[in-house]
């Protein structure tokens, strides 16, 4: 396992990987990341993957630090390009969650050749009202440092009711776990998704593509991952019933078919 750091240029983008398999693959976390990046977590964000380390690579990856207000989900994308070109990996596949799934959007559109195959989980083509709605909700909370509200706010609209009913009792602990001493970086991520919008390229992609999605999504909506499915040629899409934003953790057989489609 490594917890390690990539340069790019004048700016740094943190990475952990675990595995020793001969398949690349890459995560790329959502939104929670700007909250809260992956530096120093190999160790407990290695857990899920375990059985999986004997046949694939497997690194997660932070948008670069110091995000700056205005950068684009196509500038996380070229980030993420340049980040492997460092670390000397020229061939991988990307699992993208949410907002991770739409900078992994932008590497098959942009990146064809480092790209071998893609699974986009909860994520959309473009901003849709569901997406509004939930975004300016959280950037009027983060704004505000309503940190315990916000992070609510994202359980009472990513989880199954069955899920919650058994978690709910530690929300009042969630004023204080994971508060960042500031909300730039969560801001800047989650404004540049209200701007992305990836439909009139998507036809370019040629990798195979596996979709994910929710039924129950109530922060993307399971229409946008079939949006997806429509404008991205030969993808297959998967939808969990009864599932929604937080499939990706809730399925436990999502890990398994991800790595099945990964490794076929």
């Amino acid at each position: 396992m490594k917890n390690g750091t990539v340069s790019l240029d004048k700016v740094t983008m943190d990475y952990v990987s675990f595995g020793h398999g001969p398949k690349n693959v890459i995560i790329i976390p959502g939104l929670s990341d700007g909250l809260a990046t992956v530096k120093g977590k190999a160790l407990f964000l290695s857990a899920p993957y375990k059985e999986y380390f004997d046949s694939f690579t497997i690194y997660m990856f932070s948008r670069r630090n110091d995000l700056p207000a205005g950068f684009s989900i196509k500038d996380m994308a070229d980030d993420q390009a340049r980040a492997l070109k460092e670390l000397g990996i020229e061939k991988t596949s990307v699992l993208g969650v949410s907002q991770g799934g739409m900078i992994a959007q932008e590497l098959a559109i942009d990146y064809p050749g480092l790209i071998e195959k893609a699974v986009i989980a909860v994520s959309a083509p473009s901003v849709n009202e569901v997406i509004k709605e939930r975004l300016d909700r959280w950037i009027s909370l983060a704004e505000k440092g309503d940190h315990k509200e916000l992070m609510i706010d994202t359980a009472e609209n990513s989880y199954s009711e069955s899920y919650l009913s058994k978690y709910r009792k530690a929300y009042p602990l969630l004023g204080h776990i994971g508060r960042p001493k500031d909300y730039k970086r969560f801001l800047a991520n989650a404004k540049a998704i209200l701007a992305f919008n990836s439909e009139d390229d998507l036809p370019k992609i040629k990798c195979p593509v596996l979709i994910i999605a929710g039924s129950d999504d109530r922060i993307v909506g399971v229409d946008a991952s079939k949006r997806l499915h429509g404008l991205i040629k030969d993808s297959e899409l998967y939808i969990y019933e009864g599932l929604g934003h937080a499939a990706y953790e809730e399925a436990k057989d999502f890990n398994e078919r991800v790595f099945a489609f990964l490794g076929r």
